[in-house]
Protein backbone atom coordinates (compact mmCIF):
# COMPACT_ATOMS: atom_id res chain seq x y z
CA UNK A 1 0.00 0.00 0.00
CA UNK A 2 0.95 3.67 -0.97
CA UNK A 3 2.75 4.33 2.43
CA UNK A 4 2.05 8.21 1.80
CA UNK A 5 -1.74 7.48 1.87
CA UNK A 6 -1.88 5.74 5.08
CA UNK A 7 0.65 8.38 6.52
CA UNK A 8 -1.81 11.16 5.60
CA UNK A 9 -5.16 8.78 6.74
CA UNK A 10 -3.25 8.77 10.11
CA UNK A 11 -2.39 12.57 9.94
CA UNK A 12 -6.17 13.12 9.66
CA UNK A 13 -7.39 11.56 13.00
CA UNK A 14 -4.04 12.13 14.92
CA UNK A 15 -5.47 14.75 17.00
CA UNK A 16 -9.55 13.56 16.98
CA UNK A 17 -11.19 11.40 19.01
CA UNK A 18 -15.19 10.70 18.90
CA UNK A 19 -16.27 13.51 21.79
CA UNK A 20 -14.74 16.39 22.71
CA UNK A 21 -13.09 15.03 25.72
CA UNK A 22 -11.76 11.37 26.56
CA UNK A 23 -14.50 8.91 26.09
CA UNK A 24 -12.61 6.61 27.97
CA UNK A 25 -13.34 7.96 30.86
CA UNK A 26 -17.19 6.77 30.28
CA UNK A 27 -16.92 3.37 29.55
CA UNK A 28 -13.52 2.78 31.42
CA UNK A 29 -11.88 2.29 27.81
CA UNK A 30 -13.39 -1.11 27.46
CA UNK A 31 -12.43 -0.71 23.80
CA UNK A 32 -9.31 -0.94 24.56
CA UNK A 33 -9.35 -4.23 26.72
CA UNK A 34 -8.55 -7.51 25.82
CA UNK A 35 -11.93 -10.05 26.18
CA UNK A 36 -12.79 -12.56 28.55
CA UNK A 37 -10.22 -15.05 26.79
CA UNK A 38 -7.53 -12.41 26.74
CA UNK A 39 -7.55 -12.13 23.02
CA UNK A 40 -8.85 -9.11 21.25
CA UNK A 41 -6.83 -6.80 19.60
CA UNK A 42 -7.17 -4.50 15.59
CA UNK A 43 -6.15 -5.82 12.29
CA UNK A 44 -3.41 -3.71 11.18
CA UNK A 45 -4.19 -1.51 7.36
CA UNK A 46 -1.03 -2.64 5.13
CA UNK A 47 2.36 -1.21 5.73
CA UNK A 48 0.87 -0.02 9.53
CA UNK A 49 3.14 -2.50 11.06
CA UNK A 50 6.22 -0.34 11.37
CA UNK A 51 4.45 2.85 12.26
CA UNK A 52 2.68 1.26 15.53
CA UNK A 53 5.52 -0.76 16.63
CA UNK A 54 6.39 -0.72 20.08
CA UNK A 55 7.43 -2.49 23.79
CA UNK A 56 3.46 -1.32 24.40
CA UNK A 57 2.14 -3.53 21.73
CA UNK A 58 2.46 -7.48 20.25
CA UNK A 59 1.82 -7.92 16.76
CA UNK A 60 0.84 -11.33 15.61
CA UNK A 61 -0.30 -12.63 12.29
CA UNK A 62 -3.98 -13.90 11.87
CA UNK A 63 -5.29 -16.63 9.51
CA UNK A 64 -7.96 -15.13 8.36
CA UNK A 65 -7.53 -11.47 8.80
CA UNK A 66 -7.52 -8.80 6.06
CA UNK A 67 -4.30 -8.07 3.93
CA UNK A 68 -1.41 -9.33 5.62
CA UNK A 69 -3.47 -10.73 8.33
CA UNK A 70 -1.65 -8.50 10.94
CA UNK A 71 -2.95 -7.97 14.87
CA UNK A 72 -2.29 -5.66 17.24
CA UNK A 73 -3.18 -6.00 20.72
CA UNK A 74 -1.81 -4.26 23.93
CA UNK A 75 -2.69 -4.51 27.57
CA UNK A 76 -5.24 -0.90 27.32
CA UNK A 77 -2.24 1.76 27.60
CA UNK A 78 -0.65 2.82 24.26
CA UNK A 79 1.63 5.21 22.78
CA UNK A 80 -1.63 7.86 21.30
CA UNK A 81 1.08 8.65 18.18
CA UNK A 82 1.32 5.02 17.75
CA UNK A 83 -2.35 3.62 18.14
CA UNK A 84 -3.33 2.03 15.00
CA UNK A 85 -5.41 3.48 12.30
CA UNK A 86 -7.94 0.86 13.46
CA UNK A 87 -8.60 2.21 16.66
CA UNK A 88 -8.61 5.61 15.65
CA UNK A 89 -11.77 5.49 14.02
CA UNK A 90 -13.48 3.40 16.62
CA UNK A 91 -16.37 3.11 16.86
CA UNK A 92 -16.87 3.54 13.56
CA UNK A 93 -15.96 0.99 10.70
CA UNK A 94 -15.76 1.65 7.04
CA UNK A 95 -18.56 0.39 4.25
CA UNK A 96 -17.62 0.20 0.86
CA UNK A 97 -20.14 -0.17 -2.03
CA UNK A 98 -19.34 -2.18 -5.62
CA UNK A 99 -18.16 0.93 -7.14
CA UNK A 100 -15.11 1.65 -3.99
CA UNK A 101 -17.07 3.88 -2.85
CA UNK A 102 -16.49 4.78 1.10
CA UNK A 103 -19.25 5.72 4.12
CA UNK A 104 -19.03 4.76 7.74
CA UNK A 105 -21.36 3.32 10.21
CA UNK A 106 -20.86 1.71 13.31
CA UNK A 107 -18.48 -1.08 14.26
CA UNK A 108 -20.78 -3.91 15.32
CA UNK A 109 -18.48 -5.51 17.95
CA UNK A 110 -18.66 -1.80 19.43
CA UNK A 111 -22.49 -2.47 20.18
CA UNK A 112 -21.89 -3.81 23.69
CA UNK A 113 -18.79 -1.75 24.71
CA UNK A 114 -19.55 1.59 23.52
CA UNK A 115 -22.05 3.87 25.52
CA UNK A 116 -21.68 6.48 22.72
CA UNK A 117 -23.89 4.15 20.50
CA UNK A 118 -26.73 5.50 22.47
CA UNK A 119 -27.05 8.80 20.61
CA UNK A 120 -26.24 7.45 17.17
CA UNK A 121 -23.69 9.22 15.13
CA UNK A 122 -25.13 12.70 15.88
CA UNK A 123 -23.31 11.50 18.89
CA UNK A 124 -20.15 11.68 17.74
CA UNK A 125 -18.40 14.76 16.85
CA UNK A 126 -18.62 15.56 13.39
CA UNK A 127 -15.11 16.81 12.68
CA UNK A 128 -13.97 12.97 13.80
CA UNK A 129 -17.05 11.71 11.36
CA UNK A 130 -15.74 13.69 8.50
CA UNK A 131 -12.14 12.94 9.59
CA UNK A 132 -13.02 8.97 9.59
CA UNK A 133 -14.61 9.38 6.03
CA UNK A 134 -11.33 10.88 4.59
CA UNK A 135 -8.96 8.54 5.89
CA UNK A 136 -10.94 5.59 4.69
CA UNK A 137 -10.98 7.70 0.97
CA UNK A 138 -7.48 7.85 1.14
CA UNK A 139 -7.26 4.12 1.99
CA UNK A 140 -9.47 2.86 -0.29
CA UNK A 141 -7.97 5.19 -3.44
CA UNK A 142 -5.40 2.60 -3.63
CA UNK A 143 -6.07 -0.73 -4.67
CA UNK A 144 -4.21 -2.80 -1.77
CA UNK A 145 -6.33 -0.86 0.71
CA UNK A 146 -9.51 -0.68 -0.80
CA UNK A 147 -8.96 -4.58 -1.00
CA UNK A 148 -7.83 -4.82 2.83
CA UNK A 149 -12.03 -3.04 3.59
CA UNK A 150 -13.66 -5.16 1.72
CA UNK A 151 -11.79 -7.97 3.59
CA UNK A 152 -11.86 -6.25 6.98
CA UNK A 153 -15.68 -5.33 5.99
CA UNK A 154 -16.65 -9.19 5.61
CA UNK A 155 -15.06 -10.12 8.19
CA UNK A 156 -16.71 -6.99 10.53
CA UNK A 157 -19.97 -7.94 9.24
CA UNK A 158 -19.86 -11.58 10.54
CA UNK A 159 -20.49 -9.84 14.13
CA UNK A 160 -23.06 -7.76 12.54
CA UNK A 161 -26.62 -9.70 13.40
CA UNK A 162 -30.41 -8.25 13.31
CA UNK A 163 -32.91 -9.46 16.28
Amino acid sequence: MDRTKLLQARALLENLTPMYRDCGHICGALCCQPDEDGKGGVFLFPGEEDMVRGDWAEISPVEGGPGEGLMLTCAGQCQRDRRPLGCMIFPLTPEVDEEGHVSMRFDARARPLCPLLRNGLMGLRQDFRQAALEAMELIASDPEGLAFLREWEAIERQYDFKL
